[in-house]
């Protein structure tokens, strides 16, 4: 596998060796030893499987108690995926990077704790799978408005057309008034 810094040095977009022929293709989407090598030490406590159609926006989510970090990749379809530096130590904090996970091409994002995360949908409906290194915990759960403007996430949304949200994404918090990791 091939793992590079992004923009953000501490988001790591991470591209399999994929084995293909006639029959399909087989991926290793998770080695402990591999990422190890690749100075990612991580120890996952949770997976989990979202389906979504075209048009749904989730996020920008993080866990102020329980920083979860995330593996993200997109298995069936096509998202645009986000992540928010929310550190306020970071000399990265506040800004943000999109990445298009797909089926095609099979790229995963890696987005450790202290970030928020979201994702768009592009195509028909997508799959999205996340392995996390901490529980769920809904009470600490943040939620930043996705369209805030002092982040200015360039999400792909066609002009006049406003994303599918969930009731929780409708009413987040402004990245000034939000609640940060130090």
């Amino acid at each position: 596998m091939n793992v590079r810094s992004l923009s953000i040095p501490d988001l790591k977009l991470i591209e399999p060796r994929v084995f293909g022929d006639e029959r399909g293709f087989f991926i290793e989407t998770w080695s402990e030893r591999n990422f190890s090598e690749h100075g990612l030490e991580l120890n996952f406590l949770q997976d989990n499987l979202s389906r979504s159609a075209r048009g749904i926006l989730r996020g920008l989510h993080y866990q102020i108690r329980h920083p979860q970090g995330k593996l993200v990749r997109c298995t069936r379809g096509e998202v645009f995926d986000v992540a928010v530096d929310v550190r306020r130590s970071s000399p990265t904090f506040g800004r943000w990077e999109g990445v298009v996970l797909s089926e095609e091409n099979k790229i995963a994002l890696w987005v450790p704790p202290g970030f928020a995360h979201g994702f768009y949908v592009l195509s028909e409906s997508a799959d999205f799978q996340y392995k996390c290194t901490d529980i769920y915990s809904p009470e600490h759960e943040r939620t930043i408005a996705w369209n805030d403007p002092d982040l200015g996430v360039a999400w792909p949304v066609h002009e006049g057309i406003t994303p599918t949200l969930s009731e929780k994404d409708a009413i987040g918090t402004a990245f000034a008034d939000a609640e940060v990791f130090d």
